[in-house]
């Protein structure tokens, strides 16, 4: 797949000659979706049934029925990004453009001009793609950093200490990138950046660190002690903006090969070793926060029985319809795995027994519900369900094992069924 594909741009420019070198560039080497317009006019007619379809705008300056900055006024007036590409442009222009909050200008009639303003929309989509956790204790600074990253369009959450950002960390926000000045309130960079890799691994996310003052050494010590970056101050406006780029696209294809490793290749759910190495990072958040949450085990009953009936093309139809139906019900909340085999792990998301338990017969029923075409042949299934609550910390293996005693007993009573805590204690009153 693409770099961008799905995103869709604009690209307001009276030249064909560049207008189609453009369009082709940007389709055929990042999948972007480009709207050509030639003119203001055609410009609000592509805008009329809303911004919200257009990630960003590359434009020219002057049209023939635009010639003051009038399309620029426009893109902007319906908050979209905009690059501007323009002949018509000197030392002073730039400055003006610019402190219009546009994301870069660049300049035609240069010889890599079309290759510059293509690396620029690339920056400009993956940088939209991206999460910043921006940590600086002084206010100055930080409104500072924020408008430096708003305008190339990160996506930003900021934090006052490192404790804060700390417990933003652990909300699961989908952070991509931490910034975070070298000495903050309560500890410094270099304590935030161990706290990071210690709770989320070592490439979860980037850390890069910002600094002033005449110690060079910070830059040095900082890169040795496991971040990603680090930039002197004061800085560069173009550094800066080039540095964060560099990371957030590292930062992405890192994610990108992490999500195929952690797939399993036959229902394209996780597989075991993503649901071991992320899912115990759950429990830790979860249990840092002070909550409890629950931990389950899903088998297909008699799944060998069915194997030697239909054969494996069958057995497999059938995993990938109860993964595709797994998937359905519990959706991104939840961490949904396949364990191996014919066997399915569910770590709830902060979760308590009795509310896991609802949930696991919802599913349970769903899946009886069902059927499986497999040959012309409609397939009932069932599922036994093994649930351990999950209060304390232990070894991921441990909770587990719980669940796995749990699964045990709901087969040995009948299959079909589900086997907490909770249903051995009522089993007990009753």
């Amino acid at each position: 797949m693409q770099k961008h594909s799905g995103s869709r741009m604009l690209l307001v420019e009276d030249s064909r000659m560049f207008s189609t070198v453009l369009k082709y560039g940007l389709e055929t080497v990042h999948g972007v979706s480009v709207t050509h317009c030639s003119s203001l006019a055609a410009l609000h007619s592509a805008l009329e049934n809303g911004a919200d379809e257009f990630a960003l705008a590359v434009l020219d300056l002057n049209l023939p029925d635009a010639p003051n900055c009038e399309a620029l006024d426009y893109v902007i007036s319906r908050n979209i990004a905009a690059i501007v590409f323009t002949g018509s442009f000197n030392d002073s222009t730039r400055d003006t453009v610019l402190s219009r909050n546009v994301v870069d200008c660049v300049i035609k009639n240069q010889p890599d001009s079309i290759t510059h303003l293509i690396s620029v929309v690339d920056r400009a989509l993956t940088n939209a793609r991206t999460h910043v956790l921006l940590a600086d204790s002084a206010e100055a600074s930080r409104a500072e950093l924020l408008a430096l990253l708003k305008k190339q369009q990160f996506n930003v959450t900021e934090a006052g200490s490192g404790a804060e950002a700390l417990r933003l960390l652990d909300t699961g926000n989908g952070i991509d990138i931490v910034l975070s000045d070298i000495a903050l309130c309560d500890m410094t960079a270099y304590g935030l950046l161990k706290e990071i890799r210690q709770r989320h691994g070592e490439d979860a996310l980037s850390v890069v660190a910002v600094g002033a003052g005449d110690d060079r050494t910070h830059a040095a010590k900082f890169l040795q002690s496991g971040g990603t970056e680090f930039i002197q101050k004061p800085m560069l406006i173009e550094e800066f903006n080039s540095r964060l780029f560099q990371v957030a696209n590292i930062q992405k294809r890192i994610q990108a090969l992490h999500s195929i490793a952690a797939r399993d290749y036959l229902t394209d759910i996780y597989n075991r070793r993503y649901f071991f190495q992320y899912g115990s990072r759950m429990v830790d958040q979860c249990l840092r926060r002070g909550g409890t949450t629950s931990i389950a085990i899903i088998d297909i009953d008699l799944f060998k029985r069915l194997n030697d009936t239909y054969g494996h093309e069958v057995g497999d139809l059938v995993l990938k319809a109860v993964a595709k139906r797994l998937r359905a019900l519990i959706g991104e909340e939840h961490l949904l795995a396949r364990l191996g085999g014919e066997e399915f792990g569910i770590l709830f998301n902060e979760l308590g027994i009795c509310a896991a338990h609802d949930f696991c017969e919802t599913v349970r029923r769903d899946i009886a519900a069902a059927k499986v075409v497999a040959d012309d042949e409609e397939l009932s299934i069932t599922i036994s369900i093994g649930l351990a609550t999950i209060e304390g910390p232990e070894t991921f293996d441990n909770y587990l094992h719980a669940a796995d005693q749990f699964l045990y007993m709901a087969k040995y009573d009948g299959r079909n069924r589900i086997v907490s805590e909770l249903t051995l204690l009522k089993a007990m009153v009753s």
